[in-house]
């Protein structure tokens, strides 16, 4: 691809770094799931090391235009659970950040819980409320708190296994959806499981994205339409956190000189 939207940045990129979380709960087992406490100690902690808070679309386009990448960060919700607005939300108000949530449009407002491989093992489990999705009313009162609204497709499907049209319906679809819903523009997008491919990216081209997420192991180089994330879990408490979003760990990441952690499972 030729577009400015597939180069490689050549800016020190580890020094801006972008959080993904999913759910946030002290009583879900789930690997996705942080505690309030733990994701209020988080943000405290990137605040103490003078961090500051940008959406993720912000943070992409700042970076990519040759801005500051120095103590720069943008916090992420994958999924659209209900507890980004419950909780999540909370936190950050208190802590003067704003953040960037990604939702499956198809399931905002349905009354059912998300489900797809990965979370629907909690289904008929005392758990399953922590799967509610996010209402409209909460995403429009996220979006006028200061949030971006992104899109995570329509149903949250592995993208590079789509035919093209499918693929296409589910980036665009979603798009407009959010676009209608919240009046406002939608231009970010995260893969769901970090999955994509050269195909995918320029789909999301295509339909309109300005810069979109992904989430693997390790830290791919930073594009617009592929910026690298760092997934974090109910395991990253304490000192694991910081080392796993300290800059010289994020580089670390990116060059494979150092396997920090595992790949992570992401949803």
């Amino acid at each position: 691809m030729s577009s400015s939207y597939a180069r490689r940045i050549p800016s020190p990129t580890h020094r801006a770094i972008v959080l993904c979380y999913h759910a946030v709960s002290d009583d879900w087992p789930s690997p996705l799931a942080v505690g309030v406490r733990q994701l209020e100690h988080q943000i405290q902690a990137l605040r103490r090391r003078r961090y500051r808070f940008l959406t993720f679309g912000e943070l992409v386009a700042q970076v990519s235009s040759g801005g500051p990448a120095r103590k720069i960060a943008a916090i992420t919700f994958d999924d659209g659970y209900e507890s980004t607005w419950t909780r999540a939300q909370r936190v950050l108000e208190r802590l003067g950040a704003r953040a960037t949530v990604f939702v499956p449009t198809h399931f905002i407002d349905s009354g059912k819980p998300l489900r797809w491989p990965g979370i629907e093992e909690w289904s008929g489990t005392p758990h399953e409320h922590e799967l509610r999705p996010l209402t409209l009313e909460q995403l429009r009162a996220l979006s006028t708190a200061g949030w971006e609204v992104g899109s995570h497709t329509v149903s949250h499907p592995r993208l590079p296994t789509l035919a093209d049209d499918r693929l296409a319906d589910e980036l665009a679809r979603s798009k407009a959806w959010i676009e209608e819903q919240l009046d406002r523009p939608c231009e970010t997008l995260a893969y769901p499981y970090g999955a994509y491919d050269e195909r995918v990216i320029a789909a999301a081209e295509a339909a309109g994205y300005r810069a979109a997420g992904v989430l693997t192991g390790r830290l791919p180089a930073p594009r617009p339409l592929a910026w690298p994330r760092i997934g974090v879990f109910r395991v990253d408490r304490g000192v694991r956190f910081l080392l796993k979003s300290h800059p010289w760990s994020v580089w670390a990441r990116s060059t494979g000189a150092w396997a920090l952690l595992r790949p992570e499972k992401s949803s």
